[in-house]
């Protein structure tokens, strides 16, 4: 082998640190739904902030490129009947129903064959809710899943994303039981609707206030004024009622919203197809005070999480802390890209990139007694050891006056709070087309099968500021050993032609 020929090797994916057998489905794809990591995106349809920022059917069609496998539509009631899709309550632009449907047709199943859920906040009138149900039946024809598998009505557990291949799967409230939507489907008057209480059809994101109107009514200094002035209620408000077309109700199988009320509620009246969505900061409360409760009812239900209403950046939270507790679906603005959106990519990396990751054992056995603060006999301790040697043609920086960048790599640990590290190497001035660290980081990682490792290269443009050149991120499982290259990807995860590091990487 020549000497251009031995780096073109070293450069391969025979030679990347990830693992090339993790670049296939290697995991058991035949596990109940709730067995796995799901790739999840919130607020689908934005390409930008949450005020003003555009609603754009690229948003769809990049999160489905990228193997994302839940998706979010805000349904809102449009003009001629036709159902629109927008962030409520605000300047975001609006595009139609139908069109969105068409979009998610066409590229469902083009980055993976494993189910895709349609997580629907729906706001619309029972008018347009049949309207909404019509196109996705006519759209999505035999993909959309609107029976169980084998007309099974007493389920026990849910089926398998094996069993659900090529299937599209509506995620809404739902109406009565699964046994009268079959005997429904043959009705030719699908005109009904049903009367939910408040609770239960509002959806969980409007319950804890993830749609923040443009205007308050009322300043918060006043409506505590009008509080203390008013008389106590002399009888109990009735209770708002709204109503579900039976059309749409009966295409919701497997993935039926649920409010969460408490864990306990939970064990003792929720059925293995009722999914819960729990806010970014409800979640984390129940994290720190409550984390074996968590992860026993993420052993039995689907859990989605998402962010906080008042983030109107469309920023992200921190995935890997619910991860942590094996929460499902943890929905992340696809649209922002930074650390959060690195560790999601990174994540689902993982078996062939097909947006379902089998979680590990501890938190899939209904009797575990693990928690991310307590690993006691879960641990697996792994002694990592990544010598640092040089790296490759790396990105010129754009802050330096002389376009040359002095480069430092950053390398991160993420995963249970006792496994977070970060250690950096030190700056090489002026060189980033061949700089040379030799550097040598240790890390000790009590539980690897959570744990995501990032390398990030910045430029430091002076003391206090340093400027992003390229990062990889990775589950620390999928790690390969020996002499490895890291390739390096831009902010958006786009990889960098060229620009790459060069590591010696050990554990045991």
């Amino acid at each position: 082998m020549s000497f251009e020929g031995f780096i073109r090797y070293m450069r391969s994916d025979e030679c990347s640190i990830f693992k090339i057998q993790h670049r296939t489905i290697y995991q058991d794809m035949n596990q109940p739904l709730c067995d796995y990591f799901i790739s999840s995106s919130h607020n689908t349809y934005l390409i930008a902030d949450q005020l003003m920022g555009p609603s754009h059917l690229w948003g769809y069609t990049s999160a489905l490129l990228k193997g994302c496998r839940c998706l979010e539509i805000d349904c809102w009631d449009g003009a001629n009947n036709e159902p629109i899709v927008y962030h409520g309550h605000t300047l975001t632009s609006k595009i139609p129903f139908r069109s969105v449907i068409h979009v998610i047709d066409k590229y469902a199943f083009m980055s993976s064959a494993y189910p895709l859920v349609l997580s629907l906040e729906n706001h619309c009138s029972p008018k347009q809710q049949e309207v909404m149900a019509h196109y996705l039946k006519s759209i999505l024809g035999d993909k959309l899943l609107s029976s169980p598998i084998g007309g099974e009505v007493d389920m026990t557990r849910l089926p398998s994303p094996e069993a659900l291949k090529f299937k599209v799967l509506i995620k809404n409230k739902k109406a009565g039981t699964i046994e009268e939507s079959m005997l429904r489907m043959y009705d030719d008057n699908p005109g009904e609707t049903e009367e939910l209480s408040d609770s239960e059809f509002l959806s969980e994101d409007e319950d804890t206030d993830d749609t923040l109107p443009l205007h308050r009514s009322k300043s918060p200094t006043k409506r505590r004024a009008d509080r203390r002035s008013s008389a106590p209620p002399q009888k109990k408000p009735k209770v708002k009622r709204g109503k579900i077309a039976l059309a749409l109700s009966d295409l919701v199988v497997y993935t039926k919203s649920q409010k969460f009320v408490s864990f306990e509620h939970s064990l003792m009246n929720q059925q293995c197809y009722e999914n819960n969505s729990i806010g970014e900061a409800q979640a984390r409360k129940l994290v720190r005070h409550s984390a074996k409760d968590f992860i026993s009812h993420t052993t039995r239900f689907i859990t989605r999480i998402y962010p906080k209403g008042t983030r109107m950046s469309s920023s992200n939270y921190n995935p890997q802390e619910f991860w942590n507790v094996g929460c499902q679906m943890v929905a992340l603005n696809f649209q922002t890209p930074g650390t959060q959106m690195e560790l999601q990519d990174g994540k689902f990396l993982d078996n062939g990139g097909c947006g379902y990751v089998l979680k590990p054992d501890f938190l899939r056995d209904r009797n575990t007694t693990f928690t991310p603060q307590n690993v006691g006999r879960y641990s697996k301790p792994m002694s990592l050891s990544i010598r640092l040697i040089s790296g490759h043609q790396l990105p010129p920086s754009s802050l330096s006056k002389t376009n040359k960048a002095d480069p430092k790599v950053q390398i991160e640990i993420f995963g249970v709070p006792e496994d977070q590290a970060r250690k950096k190497s030190s700056v090489v001035k002026s060189n980033a087309l061949s700089p040379k660290w030799n550097e040598t980081f240790s890390f000790n990682i009590q539980v690897p099968e959570l744990a995501m490792i990032r390398f990030c290269v910045e430029d430091e443009v002076s003391l206090v500021n340093n400027e992003f050149l390229g990062q990889f991120t990775l589950p620390v499982m999928s790690l390969n050993t020996g002499y490895r290259n890291i390739p390096l990807l831009s902010k958006e995860g786009i990889k960098l032609e060229s620009a790459s590091l060069f590591a010696h990487i050990w554990y045991y």
